[in-house]
C-alpha cells in the first residue's frame, strides 16, 4: 500500500464546533442526506434475513464499499447515506446493510444483533462478491466499526477484501459501557434503552419462553441490558463474557488488511483504551485520534455536504485500491 493516505490533513473543528456532545448530536439531528437506494433481501442460512440497501455503479468492474451502521442505527441514517453518496459519486458500488431488526422489519429469530456479529457482515461480503465484486472495502461506524475491525482480522478473510476504515470504534466494550453509564452520558444511555425497549417488547410477545419485558424499566446501563438480553440471546455467559469476546481491541495484532481506525479524543461514548495503539499492533493498523470530532461527528458547518470522515475514508480506500490494483494490473478509481 502506498502511504499517500498518511498525508491526509487531520480533522480540525471549526469555530464553535469544539465540543464532543455538539459534534455527536448536531449531525444526527440536523443533517439531511438522501440517496436512491435499491433494497435487496439476503436470506441467511439460519433462517433469518438481512436487508441490504444498494447503489449500483455505472461500471461493471467498479469496486464495492460495504457500510456498517452503529447501535440502533440503519442504512438511512445521515452518516451512512453521506458515506454512501461520497463513495458512489466517486464511482464505487455501495452496499449499506441493516443489522437484524434494524431495517424497519423485525427479524425472525429470538436473537438480533450485537458488536461481535461478524458472521452477518461476512455474509454481506460473500453476497457482494457473488454479484461480481473483486475489490471490497469495508466502512463501519461505532458498533459497525467494531464489527469491521473484527472482520479484518479474520483468518479466512476473503482475498477480495482490500482494507477498511472504522470511525468512533469502541475497541474496549467494557470500558465504553462503563463510560456510557456515567451520569454525564445519561442522555445517550436513555435514548438507547428507549429504542431497544420496543424491540425487546416485540420479541417478548413472539418468544415468551425465552424473552421477558418484565422489569425492563429498571435497567439503567449496558451492564444490566447485556447481562439480561445480549449475552444470553447470543451465546455469551453474561455482559463481561460478551464484552471480552467481542471487543475489537483484542485483534489489533492480527489485522489482515490495511485498517484505519479514527477515534476522536472528545468522543463521549469512548474510553481511554480506545486511543492506545498496542505495542504488538499489526503494521496494518493506522490509528488516528483527532482532538475533536465527537461520536460519528467530524462535522462541517455545511452539514449536507460531504464530511471530513467521508473524504478520509475514500482517501484510505483509494490507497488500498491502488495497492491491490498494482498487484493485479487493474485500474484505480
Amino acid at each position: 500500500m502506498t502511504h499517500n493516505d498518511l498525508e491526509f490533513p487531520p480533522y480540525v473543528a471549526g469555530w464553535g464546533m469544539a465540543n464532543g456532545h455538539l459534534q455527536s448530536i448536531v449531525p444526527s439531528v440536523f443533517r439531511r442526506v438522501s440517496v436512491p437506494y435499491q433494497r435487496t433481501r439476503l436470506e441467511l442460512e439460519d433462517g433469518d434475513f438481512l436487508d441490504l440497501d444498494e447503489l449500483p455503479a455505472q461500471s461493471a468492474d467498479a469496486p464495492l464499499v460495504i457500510i456498517s451502521h452503529g447501535l440502533e442505527g440503519n442504512s438511512h441514517r445521515a452518516y451512512v447515506q453521506g458515506m454512501a453518496r461520497h463513495f458512489h459519486d466517486a464511482g464505487w458500488r455501495v452496499i449499506a446493510w441493516n443489522f437484524r431488526s434494524c431495517s424497519g422489519e423485525m427479524n425472525r429469530l429470538p436473537r438480533f444483533y450485537h458488536s461481535g456479529a461478524i458472521s452477518d457482515l461476512k455474509a454481506v461480503i460473500a453476497h457482494g462478491m457473488a454479484g461480481g465484486a473483486d475489490k471490497v472495502f469495508l466502512v463501519g461506524f461505532s458498533m459497525g466499526g467494531n464489527q469491521t475491525v473484527l472482520t479484518l482480522a479474520e483468518p479466512d478473510l476473503a482475498a477480495a477484501v482490500i482494507g477498511g476504515a472504522a470511525f468512533s470504534v469502541p475497541l474496549d466494550l467494557e470500558a465504553c459501557a462503563h463510560a456510557l453509564a456515567r451520569p454525564a452520558q445519561g442522555i445517550y444511555m436513555r435514548r438507547f434503552l428507549r429504542d431497544l425497549k420496543g424491540k425487546i417488547a416485540d420479541k417478548a410477545e413472539r418468544f415468551p419462553d425465552q424473552i421477558s419485558l418484565a422489569g425492563y424499566d429498571e435497567i439503567r446501563n449496558f451492564k444490566q441490558f447485556d447481562d439480561r438480553y445480549t449475552g444470553p440471546l447470543h451465546g455469551y455467559r453474561d455482559a463481561e463474557d460478551y464484552w471480552h469476546r467481542c471487543s475489537s481491541g483484542k485483534v489489533l495484532d492480527r489485522l489482515r488488511r490495511p485498517t484505519l481506525v479514527v477515534n476522536a479524543l472528545d468522543d463521549p461514548f469512548l474510553a481511554s483504551p480506545c486511543y492506545r495503539r498496542p505495542s504488538n499492533a499489526s503494521p496494518n493498523l493506522l490509528l488516528e485520534t483527532p482532538l475533536r470530532g465527537g461520536h460519528v461527528g467530524f462535522m462541517r458547518w455545511r452539514l449536507n455536504q460531504s464530511l471530513w470522515s467521508e473524504y478520509r475514508a475514500l482517501a484510505f480506500a483509494r490507497g488500498c485500491l491502488e495497492t491491490a490494483s498494482y498487484k493485479t494490473g487493474g485500474p484505480v478509481l
